[in-house]
């Protein structure tokens, strides 16, 4: 195995290099390295002997028969494996593209992506029956650079450096809670509301804060009670009398037609925050990009 030389660009090892030193460094065995790559334990540890002389560090220290990572190696392995998901999640990506119109890779927020987005998503295939989506979740703005993603649902500010954003929808922000509790504390006013516990959404942290200003209260209870990662967990725990919750209206209406939630006191609040398409510049012309982007500005009449 020796480094592949190409003018004007650096130098890389092999990917076959890449790949038996990668199964090792996860396995902590040459041995098991080999099964998975059905090669011999002698070929693998000839693949990583070779890598380390031509790098000049030690990736492993050898120990009788068991083998560990040395700093350099730990920190050689990380980023070979990240690069190569890449590698592999592009060959996916592109043989995708074989009698079809592509792949869009989309990251959403998981509340509303469930609640929102893929119960409307058949018209998009319908539409686009060549385009397929895969999906994953993403709480907070990332670096499109260091990510296998092409657009993402964002909530918050239109500011995303390197990216171009679309508007989706504003949200109403409702005070929700089983009936049973709302029966059982007596809650019908705004001041009532702090007499029961305050479920907290660990994305939003000042939502009970913003609600209870609105409606003339102090907010020193705003961060007391339990907080959950997502919205969906936050209106189940609410459904089970844990506590009140502070959600987007549009994310409990099934909730609510149930009776499973109501609302103890009607009195939404807004602000300038809102959903939003986004996605790099360098992807702004994707063919799945621009199909999805046209479609879900018409979904949300933006």
């Amino acid at each position: 195995m020796d480094f592949d030389i190409v003018p004007g660009r650096l130098s890389v090892p092999s990917l076959s290099a890449l790949a038996a030193f990668e199964a090792a460094a996860r396995h902590g065995s040459f041995t098991r390295a080999a099964e998975e790559l059905n090669l011999t334990q002698g070929a693998v540890s000839r693949q990583v002997a070779h890598l380390e002389k031509v790098l000049g560090v030690g990736l492993f220290q050898r120990v009788r028969q068991r083998v560990s990572l040395t700093p350099a190696g730990s920190a050689y392995a990380a980023e070979i494996r990240d690069g190569l998901s890449r590698l592999a999640a592009a060959t996916v990506s592109a043989m995708a593209f074989r009698g079809a119109a592509g792949v869009l890779h989309l990251a959403i927020l998981p509340t509303f992506g469930t609640r929102w987005l893929i119960p409307r998503l058949s018209r998009f295939i319908e539409a686009h029956p060549g385009i397929t989506i895969n999906f994953t979740t993403k709480l907070v703005p990332f670096d499109f650079a260091r990510e296998q993603v092409d657009a993402a649902i964002h909530f918050g500010d239109p500011v995303w450096a390197g990216a171009r954003l679309h508007r989706l929808m504003g949200e109403e922000i409702i005070p929700v809670a089983a009936p049973s509790l709302v029966a059982r504390l007596g809650l019908a006013e705004p001041a009532d509301m702090l007499r029961a516990p305050l479920l907290q959404q660990s994305t939003r942290p000042r939502a009970w804060a913003n609600w209870l200003e609105q409606q003339g209260l102090p907010p020193e209870r705003a961060l007391m009670g339990p907080r959950f990662e997502q919205f969906a967990m936050v209106s189940q725990a609410a459904v089970a009398g844990l506590g009140l919750a502070i959600v987007p209206r549009f994310l409990v209406e099934e909730e609510l037609r149930l009776g499973a939630l109501v609302i103890p006191v009607d009195r939404p609040v807004t602000g300038s925050e809102g959903y939003y398409l986004v996605y790099p510049e360098a992807k702004a012309g994707l063919p799945a990009v621009i199909a999805f982007r046209d479609w879900l500005l018409g979904e949300c009449g933006a």
